[in-house]
């Protein structure tokens, strides 16, 4: 098990804050009980740009005050532009890693070049542009990817950008997969995962749908996504609870990962392979360290 898959599991709910929040420092801190898992501070679509001035001020002010504490914490910058300025502020050692926006095959490795100032920070790639509609592209970005020196978290879908460039909107009622970006979501899945890369869910933008969050979750899960964006504190604790394992998955996957298990054996009325449930096995087991266990599947 990668150290990069135990940080991408402890992601959970990630929750978006503009960089102009006053009470960042609280947050980052824990003394605001949010109780959240990883944090990512926006300078992008969050905030407009006469207030980016002040915004990264308000970074600075921040960095220094941050103490030790379990959330996972990240920025997104702007532009590269910004990236440059916040790689360089006092303090950026206690940020985990960056969030890059709007990245393709052509502005990836001037993204990497930056993040190289700090080769221990995380990156996690967002796609969200029309790179996401060409196979061909996204396999020349697969191959970007792995020039950069930085590790790389995950990957993140940027499911409004996407839609927005199809002009449409994500109707409240219906998840993300009941749209044309489930076959695209698919492409990206196809094209990252067999090569090692872990992938973030879309954001879910209701605050007050949580039986759709729930569905959508459920569905992200099938399609091997283990961490989403929140836009709302109270989203947190539904995708979180999601992602508890049931106990008869947890039974089988410790049977599954036993030296002396045979080939193939049955449980719970179905088949199990350990030599091609092996990876699944090991996932479910970190998942539940983190998330815990429940009776029942959802």
């Amino acid at each position: 098990m990668s150290t990069h898959f135990c940080h991408y599991m402890a992601l959970g709910a990630t929750l978006y804050i503009p960089a102009t929040r006053t009470d960042m420092d609280q947050i980052l801190n824990q003394k605001k009980q949010l109780r959240i898992r990883s944090i990512i501070i926006c300078t992008e679509d969050a905030i407009s740009e006469e207030d980016l001035v002040p915004a990264l001020a308000n970074i600075q002010s921040v960095l220094t005050q941050i103490r030790p504490s379990p959330i996972l914490k990240f920025i997104r910058p702007r532009n590269l532009k910004v990236f440059t300025q916040l790689i360089r502020m006092p303090g950026i050692e206690n940020i985990n890693g960056f969030v890059l926006p709007k990245v393709d095959e052509s502005n990836l490795l001037s993204y990497g070049e930056i993040a190289a100032q700090r080769l221990t920070s995380f990156l996690m790639p967002t796609i969200e542009t029309d790179l996401a509609f060409n196979r061909n592209r996204l396999d020349v970005f697969r191959e970007r990817l792995a020039e950069l020196a930085n590790p790389i978290l995950c990957l993140r879908i940027g499911g409004n950008d996407l839609l927005g460039l199809l002009k449409l909107k994500r109707p409240k009622n219906h998840t993300i997969y009941d749209t044309p970006l489930r076959n695209v979501i698919n492409d990206i899945i196809l094209t990252f995962r067999p090569a090692g890369y872990e992938l973030a869910a879309p954001v879910f933008e209701y605050f007050n749908n949580h039986k759709i969050l729930q569905q959508e979750i459920v569905l992200d899960m099938i399609h091997g996504l283990f961490t989403k964006a929140a836009v709302h504190p109270s989203q947190v604790a539904v995708i979180e609870s999601s992602y508890r394992v049931c106990k008869q998955d947890l039974d089988l996957a410790k049977i599954a990962l036993q030296e002396k298990t045979t080939a193939i054996f049955k449980l719970n009325e179905q088949m199990v392979e350990p030599s091609t449930h092996r990876f699944w096995a090991e996932d479910l087991l970190q998942r539940a360290k983190h998330y815990g266990v429940c009776c029942q599947q959802l």
